[in-house]
C-alpha cells in the first residue's frame, strides 16, 4: 500500500511465511507482525512453508472450509496439535496441544475478546462469521510477548479483510461479493453479501451474513438416550438434540489514509437470537453484541507505529430451549415442559423456566513500535490495557428459585495492564533469534453477592461467607521467551525455542461462590456435566514450555515437505478440580472446586505433503497428512488432564485439474482412554471418517460442493463433553450419566459465491 515507503527488515521478511512473501512480490502491503512461529493462513496455492507451531494452509483450502461450517473456530481444523471443544453451532472452543478456552490468547481485528456467560456460550471467535475472515495467526506453545500475554497455550489472532483503496486517477472502486450455502444434515442454510466504495484514500465497506441449523442426526446406529420425564416432545432417537442454531453478523468498515498514515473504524453488531448446547444445561436464548473498533498505523523514518482502542458489549440471556424444558415441581422432581403448557403463577413448586443474564463490558487499547535498528536488528516495543467489567444473575422463576434475584457475579472486574519488549535478530545468513519480556500486573475484584432468598435455604450461609472475604486481588505476571531458527540449507530449517508464559483465573475460577447444585451446574465451560464452584485463593498458572521443531522441504517450498514438532510444557498451579463434598461417586455428576495443582504436557506433531504426479490428462495429484499426539497429566494425583485429545491422524488426496480441485480425506481418531477420574470423564472409542469436496471457480464465480462422513459412520466426539442435550437437565442424576455427545452423521453440502 503507498504509505508503507521503507523497505522491510531482513529479519521481518525472513520471519514471514512463503505466502506472504508471494502476495508481497505483487502488491506492497503494511509491515506485518511477524515475530518467529507465527502460522499465516493466507498465501499462494501449494505454498506448503511450515513453521514451528503450526503450517500455512492454502486459501483455497480455506474457502472450501466455508460451506461447511459455521463455526470460526472449524476453520483451524488443519492445523498440526489444533482440535476443538464441542460445543454451539458456531462456538467450538480452540485447542492447542492440550490446552483452551481462557489459555489461549484470541484477538479478532486486533481486539481481545472474553467470553462473557459462566458456560461460555460466547467465545472470541463465534463473533466473527467464516465468509468474513481473511487471515488467522496462529502461535502454537511459545508465543513472542509482541503477540500477547495472560495465556499459557498460544495465540490465534484473526483479522478480517483489510482496507481497499482506488488507484490514483482512477474513479471510485466499487466492488461487492455474494454467497449463499445449504447443509443437509441439519437442514443448515446461509447467506452472506458484501460491498465497497473506495476512491484513493477512503474507503466503506459492509459485510453482512445469517446462518441457521436445526438439530442434527448422529451417523448410523449411533442413537442418543431418550430422558425419562418427557412429555410429548419426542425425539427421533438418532436426533442429537439442542443443537439448532441461528446467528446473524453485521459489519460497517471504514479507512482513511493520508500519506504514510492509515486510519481504520470498525463497526460491527452480532445477534444471535437461540444457540443450543447439547453438553451444557442450559441454551443460549439471545445473544447480543455491538463492536466499536479504532486503529492507526504510520510508517515514520524510525519504523512503523500502531494503535488501537476498542469497546465491546454483550447482553446474553441463558434458558431452557425446546429439547431441555420442563417444569421444576418439588413433588415430581423435574417433569419436562412443552411450548403451550402453562406454568403459572411463579411459585416455590413450578417455574416454566430458568432465565440467566449476563451482562459483559471490555474496553481496551494498545500502542506499539517496530524498530529497525539496523539491517540485522529490529526491536518491538508496546503497551496494552485492558478493562473487563461483569454481571451475571438470575431472576426469580419459582421451583425454589425465588422470591429474589441470584447475584452468580457482581459487578466483576478484571484489568490488565501490560508493557512488552522484544528483539529479533538476523545473526547471519543461517540464524535468526527472537528474546522478548513481557509484565503484566492483573487486577480483580467482584461486588457482594446473594441467593434467591435471604431468609434461609442452601446458599444463605455461602453467600455471608463470601461477602466477608476482601475480593480484591492483584496479579503480577512475567512472560519470558526465547526463539531461534538454522536454515543450513535450502532445504532444511531447524527451530528451537523456550518460554515462560503466565495466566491469571479468570472471574468464574475465582468468584463463582455457591455449591448448591442448581448454582454449580451453571458454572461450567468444559462441557463435562458436573458442576464447579469458585476459589478465592487461585494463584496464576505459570506454564515453561520447551518446543522443537525441523522442516525438511524442497528448495522452492512447493513440491513436498516433512515437519515434526515434538514439545513439552510443565504447568506450576494448574487450575484443575477437585472434590467439592466430602464425596464424589464415580458413576454420575458431582460437585467440584477449582485448585491449584501441577500439571504436565507433552506430544509431538508430525505433518507433510509431496506433489505426487503432474500430468497432462489429471493435472496434480498431491498428498498430504498430519499426525498430531497430546499427553497431559495432573503431577499432585497422577489423574489425566480433561478433554486431551487423543492420537488422530488425517491423510488427503488433492487433484487439482483447470478450474476443478477435488479432495478425498480419511480422518483417524484413536480411542480416548486416559480420561479425567476427578470428572468422571466419559471414555470414547476410536472412529475413521471418510470425507468428500470438490470446487469449481469460473471467472468471478466459485462453487463448492462435498460429503461430510460419506459411509455415515456414528461415533461419539472425543471432545464434545458429556450428552445434556435433553431431559431435566437441571439435576445432576436428571440426565443419563455416561453418554459422550455423538457427532454428526452424513451431510451433503454446497456452497456458491459470486464477485461483482
Amino acid at each position: 500500500m503507498p504509505f508503507i515507503r521503507k523497505p522491510l527488515p531482513l529479519a521481518v521478511l525472513l520471519a514471514s511465511s512463503a505466502a506472504a512473501n508471494s502476495a508481497a512480490a505483487q502488491e506492497p502491503a503494511p509491515v506485518p507482525d511477524t515475530p518467529l512461529m507465527t502460522v499465516i493462513v493466507v498465501g499462494t496455492p501449494d505454498s506448503g512453508s511450515a513453521e514451528l507451531g503450526g503450517m500455512t494452509l492454502d486459501p483455497a483450502a480455506q474457502l472450501s472450509m466455508r460451506p461447511a461450517t459455521s463455526d470460526t473456530a472449524a476453520l483451524l481444523r488443519d492445523i498440526p496439535g489444533l482440535s476443538v471443544y464441542g460445543a454451539g453451532g458456531v462456538s467450538s472452543l480452540p485447542v492447542i496441544r492440550g490446552l483452551a478456552d481462557d489459555r489461549l490468547r484470541i484477538k479478532v481485528d486486533g481486539m481481545d475478546l472474553i467470553a462473557a456467560c459462566p458456560n461460555h456460550m460466547n467465545p472470541a471467535l463465534s463473533y466473527i462469521d467464516p465468509t468474513r475472515v481473511d487471515s488467522i495467526k496462529v502461535y502454537a506453545g511459545i508465543t513472542p510477548v509482541s503477540v500477547g500475554g495472560d495465556s499459557i497455550g498460544g495465540a490465534i489472532i484473526v483479522e478480517s479483510a483489510k482496507p481497499q483503496f482506488a488507484r490514483p486517477g482512477d474513479p471510485l472502486l466499487t466492488k461487492g461479493e455474494a454467497g449463499a450455502f445449504y447443509r443437509s444434515n441439519g437442514d443448515a442454510m446461509g447467506a452472506n453479501a458484501s460491498a465497497t466504495l473506495a476512491g484513493e484514500n477512503v474507503s466503506v465497506t459492509y459485510t453482512g451474513s445469517t446462518a441457521q441449523s436445526d438439530n442434527y442426526t448422529a451417523g448410523d446406529d449411533f442413537k442418543t438416550t431418550a430422558a425419562t420425564g418427557r412429555l410429548g416432545h419426542t425425539l427421533p432417537l438418532d436426533e442429537v438434540g439442542s443443537t439448532a442454531y441461528k446467528s446473524i453478523n453485521h459489519a460497517l468498515d471504514f479507512a482513511l489514509r493520508s500519506g504514510a498514515h492509515l486510519f481504520d473504524l470498525k463497526l460491527a453488531h452480532q445477534k444471535i437470537p437461540y444457540e443450543n448446547f447439547p453438553n451444557q444445561r442450559m441454551d443460549l436464548t439471545d445473544n447480543e453484541s455491538s463492536q466499536v473498533n479504532l486503529g492507526y498505523t504510520g510508517k515514520y523514518e524510525w519504523g512503523v507505529l500502531k494503535a488501537r482502542v476498542y469497546h465491546e458489549r454483550t447482553d446474553h440471556e441463558m434458558d431452557f430451549g425446546d429439547d431441555k424444558r420442563f417444569w421444576y415441581g418439588a413433588a415430581s422432581g423435574g417433569a419436562m415442559a412443552v411450548d403451550g403448557l402453562p406454568c403459572s403463577p411463579i411459585s416455590s413448586t413450578c417455574a416454566a423456566g430458568m432465565p440467566m443474564f449476563t451482562e459483559g463490558r471490555t474496553t481496551g487499547a494498545s500502542v506499539s513500535a517496530e524498530l529497525p535498528l539496523s539491517g540485522r536488528d529490529t526491536l518491538r516495543v508496546g503497551t496494552e490495557y485492558q478493562a473487563y467489567r461483569l454481571d451475571d444473575w438470575w431472576p426469580p422463576s419459582g421451583a425454589g428459585m425465588w422470591p429474589g434475584t441470584f447475584w452468580n457475579i457482581n459487578n466483576g472486574q478484571r484489568d490488565r495492564y501490560a508493557a512488552f519488549g522484544e528483539w529479533e535478530a538476523k545473526l547471519n545468513p543461517q540464524w535468526t533469534s527472537l528474546v522478548g519480556a513481557r509484565h503484566e500486573t492483573v487486577r480483580m475484584d467482584t461486588g457482594d453477592v446473594r441467593g434467591y432468598s435471604t431468609a434461609g435455604g442452601p446458599t444463605l450461609a455461602e453467600a455471608a461467607a463470601f461477602n466477608a472475604l476482601d475480593h480484591g486481588i492483584t496479579d503480577r505476571n512475567w512472560d519470558l521467551t526465547a526463539l531461534a531458527r538454522y536454515e543450513p540449507a535450502a532445504t532444511q530449517t531447524y527451530e528451537f525455542g523456550i518460554a515462560q508464559k503466565t495466566r491469571s483465573p479468570n472471574l468464574y475460577e475465582r468468584y463463582s461462590w455457591s455449591s448448591w447444585t442448581m448454582a454449580a451446574v451453571m458454572n461450567n465451560f468444559v462441557g463435562d456435566g458436573n458442576g464447579y464452584v469458585g476459589n478465592i485463593e487461585l494463584d496464576p498458572e505459570v506454564a515453561r514450555t520447551v518446543s522443537l521443531a525441523a522442516d525438511w522441504h524442497d528448495a522452492g517450498k512447493k513440491v513436498w515437505s516433512v515437519r515434526v514438532a515434538p514439545y513439552y510444557t510443565h504447568v506450576r498451579d494448574y487450575v484443575d478440580a477437585v472434590c467439592a463434598t466430602a464425596a464424589c461417586p464415580d458413576d454420575q455428576f458431582n460437585v467440584l472446586t477449582y485448585a491449584n495443582q501441577s500439571a504436565r504436557l507433552y506430544g509431538v506433531d508430525l505433518s507433510g505433503h509431496v506433489l505426487a504426479a503432474r500430468t497432462a490428462a489429471f493435472g496434480d495429484l498431491s498428498v498430504s497428512g498430519l499426525l498430531s499426539y497430546t499427553r497431559g497429566e495432573n503431577r499432585d494425583t497422577g489423574d489425566n488432564l480433561y478433554n486431551i485429545m487423543p492420537l488422530n491422524a488425517k491423510l488427503a488426496l488433492t487433484q487439482k485439474t483447470g478450474r476443478w480441485t477435488h479432495t478425498v480425506e480419511g480422518v483417524f481418531v484413536a480411542a480416548k482412554t486416559d480420561v479425567s477420574d476427578v470428572r468422571n470423564e466419559i471414555e470414547t472409542a476410536g472412529y475413521g471418517l471418510l470425507n468428500l469436496r470438490s470446487s469449481y471457480e469460473w471467472k468471478r464465480v466459485r462453487l463448492d460442493v462435498g460429503v461430510d462422513n460419506v459411509l455415515d459412520k456414528g461415533y461419539a466426539m472425543p471432545l464434545g463433553g458429556a450428552y445434556l442435550g435433553q431431559g431435566t437437565t437441571m439435576s445432576i442424576t436428571g440426565v443419563p450419566w455416561g453418554v459422550a455427545v455423538p457427532g454428526p452423521g452424513r451431510s451433503l453440502y454446497a456452497g456458491v459465491n459470486v464477485k461483482f
